[in-house]
C-alpha cells in the first residue's frame, strides 16, 4: 500500500511538471512510480478538484486532457489563446519598430503565456518571418528602454533634456516637458512642449533618434488648454507632420474609398457620382499631401486654396525633374 506521504510528494511532482509545460502521461507515470494507472488517474482527479475549489488563488483553469496525445496539460486562466497571440507577434513583427534582438525577446515572452501544445505550430507559422525580420535604423541603444524611461517622465510631468538627430541629422539638445507618445509607420514618437517658450506648439521627436535622456528634479504643470489628445492627434495627423488643423476638400476615382477612409479617420464622403467620391476631412499639418500624392492621378485637391496650390506645386516640381 502507498504511504500518505509518498502520495502527496508524487501529486506535488506531477503538478510541477505540468507547471512547467509538461504533458501528464498516465500510463509513463504509473510505470515511473511503480503504481496503477488508477492510481494516477485518482491523483490528476484530486489535482483537477483542488484547482477548482481553489481557482482564485492558483489562477490556474484545469488539466485538460489531450485525446490525440493520451496526455494531460495545464490550462492557465491568464493564457493567451493562440489566435489572439499570432495576431499580436504579426503585428509586432510588421510594425519593424524594435531591434531584432528586441523582437525575440518579446515573442519569447509572449509564447510563455500560450499553451504548450501551440508553442511549436506558432514557431513553424512566424520562423520565416523572423529570419528576415529588418528592423527600421535607430540611433538609441534601445527603443523599448527609451519608451519607459519617458512614461515614467510623462506620468511624474518631469522636466527632461534630450540628446537628439534631427531628421538632416543635425545633433541637438533640447529642454522639453514630455506629455504623450505615440505611434505611427514603425516609429514611435516623443510629443513635447519646449521649455524656453511661451507658445505651446507641441514638438514631435522620433523616439529611436533619441540618444541620451536627463531627468530633472523640475515637475511641470499643464493648464487645461494645453493638454494633448493622441486620440484626437492620431486621427487628424500624417506621417507626424506637424501644422496647423485644416479642413481639405478632395476628390477621388480609385477602386477603394474605403481605403481612404481607413487611411484618413477625419474622412468622410459628401457626395458620390459613379466611380468619383468627394471627400473631406480635418488634418494637421501637410503630410496628408504626401499621401494623398501617392495616389496619382486617382487624387484631385479641390480646396482650400493654399492646399490646391501645394499639390499643384509639387506635381510642377516633379514634372521639372523628369524634363532635365
Amino acid at each position: 500500500m502507498v504511504k500518505a506521504k509518498d502520495k502527496k510528494n508524487r501529486m506535488l511532482e506531477i503538478f510541477y511538471r505540468a507547471m512547467v509545460g509538461g504533458n501528464i502521461n498516465t500510463k509513463a507515470l504509473a510505470d515511473e512510480y511503480g503504481v496503477s494507472g488508477k492510481s494516477i488517474s485518482r491523483d490528476i482527479g484530486e489535482i483537477k478538484n483542488f484547482l477548482s475549489d481553489n481557482r482564485d488563488l492558483v489562477n490556474y483553469k484545469d488539466l485538460r486532457y489531450s485525446a490525440s496525445s493520451k496526455t494531460y496539460h495545464l490550462e492557465f486562466d491568464h493564457v493567451l489563446l493562440s489566435k489572439e497571440l499570432i495576431a499580436i507577434i504579426k503585428v509586432l513583427i510588421g510594425c519593424r519598430a524594435f531591434s531584432k534582438e528586441e523582437l525575440l525577446t518579446l515573442i519569447s515572452k509572449l509564447k510563455a503565456f500560450t499553451s504548450h501544445q501551440d508553442r511549436a505550430l506558432l514557431d513553424q507559422i512566424i520562423t520565416k518571418e523572423v529570419y528576415h525580420y529588418n528592423e527600421v535604423g535607430r540611433d538609441c541603444e534601445s527603443v523599448i528602454d527609451n519608451l519607459w524611461k519617458l512614461t515614467r517622465c510623462i506620468k511624474e510631468r518631469q522636466e527632461i533634456s534630450i540628446s537628439y538627430y534631427k531628421v538632416d541629422r543635425e545633433p541637438v539638445e533640447r529642454r522639453i516637458m514630455p506629455i504623450a507618445i505615440t505611434f505611427s509607420d514603425y516609429y514611435f514618437y516623443l510629443i513635447a512642449y519646449r521649455c524656453d517658450t511661451e507658445d505651446w506648439t507641441p514638438l514631435y521627436f522620433r523616439v529611436d533618434r533619441i540618444t541620451h535622456i536627463t531627468e530633472h528634479r523640475t515637475h511641470f504643470t499643464l493648464a487645461p488648454e494645453h493638454d494633448f489628445d493622441v486620440g484626437k492627434l492620431r486621427d487628424k495627423i500624417q506621417f507626424m507632420f506637424p501644422g496647423k488643423l485644416r479642413k481639405i476638400k478632395f476628390s477621388y476615382t480609385g477602386d477603394s474609398v474605403q481605403a481612404i477612409l481607413d487611411r484618413i479617420p477625419t474622412a468622410r464622403v459628401l457626395e458620390q457620382n459613379g466611380k468619383t467620391s468627394i471627400l473631406e476631412a480635418e488634418t494637421f499639418g501637410t503630410g496628408i499631401n504626401m499621401f494623398l500624392l501617392s495616389q496619382g492621378r486617382k487624387i484631385k485637391a479641390l480646396g482650400p486654396p493654399e492646399f490646391v496650390d501645394e499639390i499643384r506645386e509639387e506635381i510642377s516640381d516633379m514634372d521639372v525633374q523628369y524634363k532635365e
